[in-house]
């Protein structure tokens, strides 16, 4: 997983003596850092399909209910929607939209290395049945804002429009786009958190009196260890969720929690546990927004002999998980 998801950051680079020089530096230092098969699970609307291959693929199955129809998870993380969302290919970072009528997240495409290529796709509620389509090629890790208003995407980000669709994609600006970041999630009340590919330290930028203040560290409480990276932060700011690799960890890269304390501070790391983190990597932990779920990637190890990566697939497992860590005040 760590191998492929770094050369599919690398693809964005555009220089190509900067490509491999990038891609070396990456894999030796940053660990913590599939998608539908286009040929078994593919949208009828999707515009990557030609006439022939949309009229041999099969039909979108037919889901009923929330969460794509499916069963929810109990304290053991399970596939979410095996078979269309995960499945032998490579996909991550699944989110859903406040009203839950909306997935989205990132999956790859294509036979060959050659052929290759990551999209960004969207499975959304109509009429009590879910449709699938592409949005676009990979842009950003998604993330809904808690009033459904924004999708942020790194250092970007786009706005729901009136119609309800998404507007062209904007900047953040600075001092945002200085950084390389990967994951931007946002609470209630305006805080951004975010990472920095290859630098393993969160940051935090609160919104005090309607303006922006200049990014600040998270405390070493969170910032030990290693590679730390793909923050989220509770709608209420009452904890933190984000992976990376700390002394007494499950793997090469685990999911990590940590709850605000009363004095307004952090507390300490507390490892999800081994139900959640594996002897490989589990990472980019997204709660719903009903607060019902974690959903979160994890390395499974190569599935087919000829694949030159690891796989990733997307989890869920119930949120009380959470809950049953907070220490008592």
């Amino acid at each position: 997983m760590i191998e492929k998801y770094i050369f599919c950051k690398i693809k964005t680079i555009k220089n190509k003596a900067m490509k491999k020089t990038y891609f070396i530096l990456t894999l030796s230092g940053v660990i913590f850092l599939n998608a539908c098969n286009t040929k078994k699970q593919i949208s009828e609307g999707s515009d990557s399909l030609t006439k022939n291959q949309k009229a041999n693929a099969p039909s979108f199955p037919h889901l009923e209910g929330p969460y794509l129809g499916q069963k929810p998870p109990g304290l053991t993380p399970e596939p979410f929607a095996p078979g269309f969302v995960t499945t032998e290919d490579w996909q991550t970072f699944g989110v859903f939209t406040p009203d839950l009528k909306e997935f989205y997240f990132i999956r790859e495409v294509g036979e060959t290395d050659e052929e290759k290529k990551m999209e960004f796709v969207v499975i959304q509620n109509k009429n009590n049945k879910w449709e699938k389509s592409v949005v676009s090629p990979r842009v950003g890790e998604p993330f809904i804002s808690p009033d459904g208003k924004t999708m942020h995407l790194g250092t970007v980000y786009k706005e729901r429009t009136e119609t309800g669709d998404w507007s062209e994609i904007k900047s953040l600006g600075v001092p945002f786009k200085d950084f390389p970041i990967m994951l931007l999630t946002v609470s209630a009340k305006g805080t951004y958190v975010f990472d920095a590919m290859g630098e393993g330290t969160l940051r935090y930028s609160r919104l005090i009196d309607g303006k922006r203040e200049e990014p600040k560290k998270f405390s070493k409480d969170i910032n030990s260890g290693k590679y730390n990276a793909h923050p989220f932060i509770a709608p209420d700011e009452s904890y933190i969720l984000w992976d990376g690799r700390k002394d007494g960890g499950f793997g090469k890269a685990d999911i990590y929690v940590s709850f605000k304390q009363l004095d307004g501070t952090w507390g300490k790391a507390i490892n999800l546990g081994d139900k959640i983190n594996t002897g490989n990597s589990e990472f980019g932990a997204i709660v719903t927004p009903d607060g019902k779920y974690i959903i979160f990637n994890r390395d499974v190890g190569k599935i087919k002999p000829t694949d030159k990566y690891e796989d990733v697939d997307i989890f869920w497992v119930d949120a009380q998980i959470i809950e049953n860590l907070k220490p008592k005040q």
